[in-house]
Parts: C-alpha cells; structure tokens; sequence
C-alpha cells in the first residue's frame, strides 16, 4: 500500500525535501567507504525524490540501484529527477574540460596554471561526466529522452539504465528487485517514521526486512534520527501521537537488536550536514 498525496508528512515524506539542504551533493556519502557500491546492487529505502539514489547510480558506480518509498508523487518526481539527471550528464566520449588555478607568486604577480586531467576524468569520458551541462539547458530547452538500452550486457550497468523506483511499503510489501537480494541497503532519516507509525514491532520488523534481503556480508547503512526528534514529529498527527504512547525501544536499542538479528557491531561513521540535518550516521555488516 501507497501513501496519497498529503500535506501533513506522516510517513517523513516531505516534498521538496532535497531543496532545503545545504548542498547540491549529499554530504552523508561522504561518509562512506569510497568502494562501497562499487559494482554492487543497492537498495535506497525511503528514497524521497531520488536524488540519493541517482548519484549512487551515476556517480559511485553501482550495478544497480532501487528507490523505493511509500509515496507515489515522490516516486513520480523521482523519475522526473533521474531523467533531468541525464539532461545535464556529457555524451559518452567527451573529454572534461580541464580547470586552472592561480598561482601567487612572492613579487605579487599571478600567473594561471592548468590543471591535468585526474583518473576520475578518464572514468567520466566513458561514462559521460556528471553536470557537464548547466541546468539552464534544461530550464530553456527541456529535458532530454532516455535513450534506448544498448544490447550489450554491460549497458544495464551505466546511468541512467542502472536506477529504477518503485513505490510501496516495503516494510510490509516485498517488491520484484528483493528477490535477486542486495549488497547495500541504505536508511537515511527514516527509522523515526517507520518507528512511530508502526510501533515497536514495526522497526523491528524493518531490521528484519533488511537483514533478510542483504547478501551474506552485505552492507546496512542506517542514519537513527535521535529520540529527542520524535517529540515534534509526533505532533503533525494524532495517530502518531497516540501511536507514541506506546513506544517502548529507543534508538540507543537499534544497534542492540541489529547485533541479535546476525549483524556485527556498529561502525560509528560519525555525523555530517548542518543544522537539523546533522545526525550519526552508522555501518552494520551482516555476518551471519
């Protein structure tokens, strides 16, 4: 079951969520073992409008990567995200366009050095650099079509043939994609949702969910909002207000029941962003 359009966002699904973060690139990935999805499948619970998801697919070279989340509309937008992704992404081919530098030299003159191409741009040309074109070309001309995926067997590996979205409640309902299983699940700023709609039971059902899904010595990565949050959040609605009285885990408990599901301990990754969007972020290996 899908969520229908709402302007009170019971389930964390805040529509133009990504607009009131302070940069253009998530800050969380940078987290992150850098190889972490690296050629793997990956799974984005709560996905928003996609734009994690996308630069996971475009830019972190992952095989495969779903979206999914309860509300439709986001879904719809994620799509729409994905293909303005796209818009902006270099032919396959094109060379980047090299950068400069000034340097300052003691007799107060100045003198602009080129900078070489990195590895990174290498990667770029074949895969087509990321934000090679300004967004105004889209503004002014629209998005470009998704091409048509190439008959090779690589093909389904590169951006934008390596996302997909789905909307559903996948605490609850399985999609397609979890039947081949994950390397990666990733949970950013969902578990107070997830938590406060569906109780106790509902997160450890979650853990449960994720557990089940990833591969033998898959990643989860999983962002607790702190407890103190949920008192506001709790307000929005009085199903989550009445939902709340009855919530006895907290989120110092999440690493606890992950490590008796068949997780190892927490890696502490630390915490990044401003503001209200600065939170820990954790690593969980499944073992066993």
């Amino acid at each position: 079951m899908t969520s229908k359009p709402s302007n009170i966002p019971v389930y964390g699904n805040y529509h133009g969520y990504y607009n009131k973060r302070p940069s253009a690139h998530d800050p969380r990935l940078a987290l992150l073992p850098k190889t972490l999805f690296l050629g793997r499948r990956v799974l984005d619970v709560g996905c928003n409008e996609g734009w994690v998801t996308c630069e996971i697919a475009q830019r972190l070279g992952a095989q495969r990567v779903v979206g999914v989340d309860i509300d439709d509309t986001l879904i719809r937008a994620a799509w729409k995200h994905r293909r303005s992704v796209w818009s902006q992404q270099a032919p396959a081919g094109a060379t980047p366009s090299t950068s400069s530098i000034e340097d300052n030299h003691p007799n107060g003159s100045r003198k602009r050095r080129r900078l070489s191409p990195s590895d990174d741009d290498d990667e770029n040309v074949s895969r087509g650099a990321p934000e090679y074109f300004p967004a105004s070309c889209e503004h002014m001309f629209g998005p470009l079509p998704i091409p048509a995926a190439a008959s090779q067997d690589q093909a389904g590996e590169l951006f934008p043939h390596n996302v997909t979205f789905r909307a559903a409640d996948w605490v609850n309902v399985a999609i397609p994609d979890d039947s081949e299983g994950y390397d990666v699940v990733l949970a950013f700023s969902i578990s107070k949702w997830i938590h406060l709609n569906c109780g106790d039971e509902g997160i450890v059902k979650f853990f449960e969910r994720v557990h089940g899904v990833l591969k033998p010595g898959g990643t989860f990565i999983l962002e607790p909002q702190e407890w103190e949050t949920y008192a506001k959040a709790k307000r929005i609605d009085p199903k989550l207000k009445e939902n709340a009285k009855n919530v006895k885990l907290r989120p110092d408990d999440f690493e606890r029941i992950l490590k008796s599901m068949g997780f190892g301990p927490a890696q502490h990754l630390g915490a990044i962003g401003e503001g209200g969007f600065r939170r820990p972020v954790d690593l969980y290996i499944k073992v066993s």
